[in-house]
């Protein structure tokens, strides 16, 4: 079996998963509602870029004992909607508001990012320097990181910000600079990097170099 199955598979769960807690502890406020539309739609997405824009990362081949220890790897991702459904407790509107907006503006960077990527290396290879990925090397994880955050802040709990913190130093970091060596080996990428953040968005550039000189496209995470 494929990576992407076991990662498919808690992805597709997790509006299941959601609605059984709301279920189980009978708590059908605001609070469970909105986790329940923002994690649930965030899942069903996935399985649409799956099969839209697939990453190619996802599609190597793992035991299956493998895979089911990376599907509990993703498991404490359901930490956060447990203790906002279990505790009762009901997250202010002005948070909702918050956590909602940098969950959207997560989705667009990921989604979005991931798609340019996708079909830039479709039709060429090489780095990809411009739009999602002209000031940051890498939107995707960006997104990503805002999306669970937006899901950390509705919890009104310190664990998931923990939780997710470790999956930023424990996986995703190393996967960006294992992304980093990878493209080192294109002679214009000391010139990208310079002009680019590996994680937040370069905002002001070096005058000595213009980022739109170097070649369209990047091999990717």
């Amino acid at each position: 079996m494929k990576i992407k199955h076991f990662i498919n598979l808690h992805k597709g769960l997790t509006a299941i998963v959601v609605l059984g807690l709301m279920v189980f502890y009978q708590n059908f406020t605001l609070g469970p509602w909105v986790y329940l539309a923002l994690h649930g739609t965030y899942g069903v997405m996935w399985l649409l870029k799956d099969r839209i824009y697939p990453d190619q990362q996802w599609e190597q081949e793992m035991p299956i004992a493998m895979g089911i220890l990376t599907f509990g790897i993703l498991i404490p991702y359901w930490v956060a909607p447990f203790i906002l459904i279990s505790s009762g407790s009901q997250p202010p509107l002005p948070l909702v508001a918050a956590a909602i907006s940098i969950n959207v503006m997560g989705v667009f960077l990921h989604y979005a990012s991931d798609a340019q990527k996708y079909y830039t290396l479709k039709y060429r290879s090489g780095l990809i320097t411009e739009g999602f990925f002209a000031r940051c090397r890498n939107t995707n994880y960006l997104g990503e990181i805002l999306i669970y955050s937006g899901f950390a802040m509705l919890a009104q709990h310190w664990l998931p910000f923990v939780i997710l913190a470790a999956f930023i130093a424990g996986i995703f970091i190393p996967n960006m600079l294992k992304k980093d060596k990878s493209l080192s080996r294109y002679p214009e990428f000391a010139d990208y990097k310079a002009n680019s953040g590996l994680l937040l968005p370069q905002l002001f550039l070096p005058t000595t170099s213009n980022p739109n000189d170097t070649d369209l496209a990047q091999k990717t995470r």
